[in-house]
């Protein structure tokens, strides 16, 4: 199975490039965030006609987030146990949620499309918000993973997170004072490390960003920013044979400001003593 995040940052504006994109490199499943339409909106069609099934989540032109795959695609979810929501001026337990988590079972494995939440600045409601919303993730992680130790896991997407230093090169994002790299955002992706999940794709591709602003030419000058990952429960992570971050999707009319980030899954070989071994 050939696995793939991608923040769109809009399907209806990049939709043919996408699924391009797709068929080209033999994509089994692509998760996608940032489609910033409505389920009713999303352009199945297009999708469809590649040979792909479609399961999307969103309410509006924020957030909303996507599975596509060549196989069924069963057990669809919207949400974790115990997501929060937000809403601007609505704060507490019954604040609506956003469309920002979907997850479903593709040929055995269970992947979830996460755009997590960007908390906007240290001290912001959505800054609380969205640790709130991490631990939530690692709760249910956790309980999954205890629970049934040997489920192939995939919790992919847009974590908004640069884990270290060597994720952030870009010079407006500053320790101490910008999210993306607070001590507790940090924490709270090793968090998610420390419940039964690992960085895949880190082994294989060492270096190289995800992420790069529109703005003041960051991408001709590689300051960008590697928070699009792949984490992998210990079974998922046995059957990794090959990753990518595919940076030239960043160039081109109309690019998204992330690019796709793929991982290759030997499932069937995963038990195979004469795979090879990369942690």
């Amino acid at each position: 199975m050939r696995l793939a995040t991608w923040n769109v940052n809009s399907i209806r504006a990049r939709v043919d490039r996408i699924v391009d994109f797709t068929v080209r490199e033999s994509i089994d499943v692509l998760a996608m965030q940032e489609i910033k339409c409505k389920a009713e909106q999303f352009p199945f069609e297009k999708f469809e006609e590649a040979g792909y099934h479609v399961e999307a989540h969103g309410f509006s032109q924020w957030n909303g987030v996507a599975i596509a795959s060549r196989e069924p695609i069963e057990d669809v979810e919207t949400a974790f146990p115990g997501m929060p929501g937000f809403a601007k001026g609505h704060e507490g337990p019954d604040a609506p949620q956003e469309a920002r988590a979907i997850g479903a079972t593709v040929g055995g494995v269970r992947v979830w499309s996460l755009y997590v939440p960007n908390g906007r600045a240290l001290g912001d409601p959505h800054y609380d918000y969205k640790l709130h919303w991490l631990k939530a993730l690692e709760e249910h992680t956790r309980a999954t993973l205890q629970a049934d130790p040997d489920l192939p896991l995939a919790l992919v997407g847009d974590f908004n997170i640069a884990p270290t230093d060597a994720d952030n090169g870009d010079p407006a994002v500053v320790p101490g004072f910008s999210t993306h790299v607070s001590p507790l955002e940090r924490d709270a992706f090793a968090a998610l490390e420390s419940a039964g999940l690992q960085d895949v794709v880190r082994p294989l591709v060492p270096a190289g960003f995800t992420y790069w602003d529109y703005k003041q030419l960051r991408f001709p000058r590689n300051q960008g920013m590697r928070i699009d990952f792949i984490l992998g429960s210990r079974a998922l992570a046995d059957a990794v044979a090959g990753a990518a971050i595919h940076r030239e999707e960043r160039k081109g009319d109309g690019p998204s400001d992330h690019v796709p980030v793929v991982v290759d899954l030997d499932l069937d070989g995963a038990d195979d003593d004469d795979r090879p071994m990369i942690f």
